[in-house]
């Protein structure tokens, strides 16, 4: 049996016409064939009452976070700076309940983008809400490259298990206003960009948890690096799978 992936949805907050359209349930299309790809199931869970967490825990092996609105401030003690952009608290809520009881019950996790903004603020720590806040933020962060090519390189730590998958100096796209700010207990930094922003972090003691600040979704066809961070998603999830289902 290959392993169900959890993919949290987005939610369609465009005006329009459309009835069945409105505040729409949805995952990136390319997320959804990444995981197809990579030998999992992808299931999408539209954000809902995080009291029905506990109804889900058992239709998935691994869940992946993903990209989308900033984290709500207020999740990490914060009150909106200027340029926060576009939050969505029912979204925030879920997710956050979701990541922790995904990590009591042991399935393995990816985050990408928001997803690993969201998976450090769910365990503890806090963002830069923008990256204006951080003074040493000196890239362009917000590529104007198109979204399927790398636009700058990240390194990464030696001991780590993201250097074991892809390597010490990865070439990666790049598309958010936020970062990292204080690591939360549970997790490590494992890469930056050449100007000290955190571009992945993963759990201290096992293998758990693996997130990265870009998008591996959109250049994995192109890209060795985005395949084999999807194979080792599917991989730790397949884990999950066989002792869960026997």
């Amino acid at each position: 049996m290959r392993p169900r992936i959890a993919l949290p949805a987005d939610t369609l907050a465009e005006a329009t016409n459309v009835i069945n359209e409105r505040n729409a349930a949805f995952a990136p299309r390319p997320a959804i064939e990444a995981i197809v790809k990579s030998g999992g199931v992808p299931v999408i869970f539209p954000s809902v009452n995080p009291e029905d967490v506990r109804d889900y825990m058992t239709l998935f092996d691994g869940v992946c976070f993903l990209g989308g609105a900033d984290v709500d401030p207020t999740f990490y003690g914060e009150e909106p700076f200027q340029k926060l952009g576009m939050t969505y608290l029912k979204r925030d809520l879920f997710e956050i309940e979701l990541l922790k009881q995904s990590v009591t019950a042991g399935k393995a996790i990816m985050g990408i983008c928001r997803g690993m903004q969201l998976i450090n603020v769910g365990l503890g720590g806090t963002l830069y809400q923008d990256l204006s806040q951080d003074l040493h933020a000196t890239l362009k962060h917000s590529q104007e490259a198109p979204g399927n090519m790398p636009s700058h390189h990240v390194t990464v730590d030696p001991d780590s298990r993201l250097n074991d998958i892809i390597g010490p100096r990865p070439y990666v796209n790049s598309r958010h206003h936020q970062a990292v700010k204080d690591v939360a207990p549970y997790l490590k930094v494992t890469a930056r960009a050449d100007d000290q922003v955190i571009e992945a972090i993963e759990s201290i003691n096992n293998d758990q948890i693996l997130a990265v600040q870009w998008h591996p979704e959109n250049i994995y066809k192109h890209f060795e690096d985005s395949r084999k961070l999807f194979k080792d998603f599917i991989d730790r999830s397949q884990v999950v799978a066989d002792k869960t289902r026997k």
